[in-house]
């Protein structure tokens, strides 16, 4: 009897995962302004209008899961999400388990710190205690530069900022715009001038899923030479 309802209850949780074949999953992290966020309780910003227009060219309904940055990956691998939209950098380590689409927009790395700081240069970073987000590109050039060893690891934006005001960190590195966005309602900060490097944001898939990733590319170029892009972004970052 026992296997039975083990059997039973297995069946259940398989039907309760599958996905709707007519839906098109999107994983993102929506604390990320002005690419994804809440307003009204709802997730908007550029990368979602981008999800909208692949969900049409594939004709289907799209549907946003909000889950942290540093699961993304694992979701795609396990067939949860169809694609992961959210401002995803391509590195070498990450093309190992995902293909990514042609990118749609370069960002840059820079440094937030107190306007009250020591820290005026970003040549002056080695050896302060720095908050990243894990699993960013800013967690692996920081662990990979060796920039520190007192590296304080957040899985939201939001938990850096505070670290920072409250004086547990020195600095924060992070993305340009999503860092100008925050500093609208932070006026205790400042962004340091320069930028530690850049990077391309790019779409996630499931590695093999060619035929959803050429379609994608086909949207995102379509949306770069109309210039519409670049209007998600004033639009967003108002």
């Amino acid at each position: 009897m026992k296997k039975i309802l083990l059997f039973i209850f297995i069946c259940l949780l398989l039907c309760g995962c599958k996905k709707n074949d007519n839906e098109l999953v999107m994983v993102t992290e929506a604390g990320f302004a002005p690419y994804e966020y809440y307003e009204d309780g709802e997730i908007v910003g550029v990368d979602v209008e981008i999800a909208k227009e692949i969900a049409k060219k594939v004709n289907k309904t799209l549907v946003i899961k909000d889950i942290y940055f540093d699961s993304i990956i694992n979701e795609l691998k396990s067939g949860k999400a169809d694609f992961a939209i959210a401002g995803m950098s391509i590195t070498d380590e990450r093309k190992k388990e995902v293909d990514f689409s042609n990118e749609y927009i370069t960002s840059r790395q820079i440094v937030i710190v107190n306007n009250n700081s020591s820290i005026e240069s970003i040549n002056e970073i080695n050896n302060k205690i720095v908050a990243v987000q894990l699993g960013s590109v800013a967690d692996s050039h920081v662990t990979k530069n060796k920039i520190t060893d007192n590296i304080v690891r957040q899985k939201k934006y939001l938990s850096m900022i505070e670290d920072l005001k409250a004086n547990k960190v020195d600095l924060i590195i992070m993305d340009e715009l999503p860092a100008k966005e925050i500093l609208k309602n932070n006026s205790e900060l400042k962004i340091l001038d320069g930028y530690i490097f850049e990077d391309s944001y790019a779409v996630a898939v499931k590695k093999g899923n060619t035929e959803l990733l050429n379609q994608i590319n086909e949207v995102i170029d379509e949306l770069k030479k109309n210039g519409k892009i670049s209007e998600y972004i004033l639009s967003y970052s108002k």
